[in-house]
């Protein structure tokens, strides 16, 4: 908590002043009842069980005055808010490796559980978008805050050839940045991305000026893959181009290490997951690398993915939550007062 007045904050060492002045009354009618016949009667009138009841009014007042001192400091604090206006792209890996069972019931199937749960607990303000990939990758879903044309675009996936992660992030980078150009089917999206047209001229629209990675808060990239990409531009190459506009690209690595081998019209290959890949996109962006080798670790990926995109940290100045605290203190300890003795003091 940091305070824009701090030097208010000097008030608070009157308080210990008010407590000595506390002590001070009580004593000074202490004395007074000296001149009853009998302390017995006052003991029996007063009852042995309720001697907090004197002072608890008082201690609610003195809680309020601090309450109220802290109040005119003008706190402020760093809150976990719900986010606004925010995009994320979901970009999903439908090769036909995405159809092993390491995963139940199958990779994919995991994943569209996985997400329609996800999405659900969005903010309404958050708009996605979902792209998937195979051999190239195509949006499916322009961002949107309809969410049955998510969910209905989720049930869709079609499983194809090919795993061109780099591409993914290319087509989920376009969507973000509708005006600004990157190459598909450049090995290096990024040397692509510099070199000069045909006719020896720079292209017509240029990148902006690199931001610094995980700068971009308004949206984000979610990642999920096997991670063994075989076609398209580099997908590291293709993060760093993410990580130049301030984009994170959060990687959920589906599938075990060990893999499983699947087979048809006479070939065979083991698909395993490749976390290396997945792991440096992540860092690359400033983002994280999630495991999901299954179902439930999947779920508790998009959990904690939940936690770091439908909320963000933001700094509230609370110094009306702290006024309203000291009234109701007052107003406590006011009714307290009167409700056992008749009296406000």
């Amino acid at each position: 908590m940091t305070f824009l007045w701090p030097e208010l904050l000097w008030l608070l060492l009157a308080l210990p002043l008010l407590v000595l002045a506390y002590r001070w009354l009580l004593r000074r009618r202490g004395g007074s009842t000296l001149r009853f016949a009998s302390l017995g009667l006052v003991r029996e009138a007063v009852g042995q069980g309720v001697r907090w009841r004197r002072h608890l009014p008082a201690a609610l007042l003195l809680a309020a005055l601090a309450a109220s001192v802290l109040a005119l400091a003008r706190p402020s604090a760093v809150l976990s808010l719900p986010a606004r206006d925010r995009t994320l792209i979901l970009a999903v890996d439908v090769s036909g490796s995405m159809q092993a069972r390491d995963v139940k019931p199958d990779r994919i199937g995991a994943v569209q559980a996985a997400l329609r749960e996800f999405v659900a607990g969005l903010p309404d303000t958050t708009r996605v978008g979902l792209v998937t990939f195979a051999a190239t990758a195509a949006v499916a879903q322009p961002p949107t805050l309809q969410r049955d044309d998510l969910i209905a675009a989720l049930d869709a996936l079609k499983l194809q050839r090919g795993t061109a992660t780099g591409s993914a992030i290319l087509v989920s980078l376009q969507l973000l940045f509708p005006d600004v150009e990157f190459d598909l089917q450049a090995v290096n999206p990024r040397r692509a991305a510099a070199a000069p047209s045909e006719s020896g001229s720079l292209p017509p629209k240029v990148a902006p000026a690199p931001a610094a990675p995980g700068s971009f808060r308004s949206a984000a990239i979610i990642l999920l893959s096997d991670g063994q990409q075989n076609v398209g531009p580099d997908a590291v190459a293709s993060a760093r181009l993410a990580a130049e506009r301030g984009v994170r690209v959060f990687t959920v690595g589906i599938g075990t290490a060990a893999g499983e081998m699947l087979g048809a019209d006479g070939w065979s290959m083991r698909v395993r997951l490749d976390e290396d890949t997945l792991t440096r996109v992540a860092e690359v962006t400033q983002a994280r690398y999630f495991r999901a080798a299954s179902a439930a670790e999947l779920r508790a990926a998009h959990d904690a993915l939940s936690t770091r995109i439908a909320f963000e940290r933001r700094e509230l100045e609370i110094t009306a939550l702290l006024a309203g605290l000291a009234g109701l203190l007052m107003l406590a300890g006011g009714a307290l007062s009167a409700f056992w003795f008749g009296r406000l003091d």
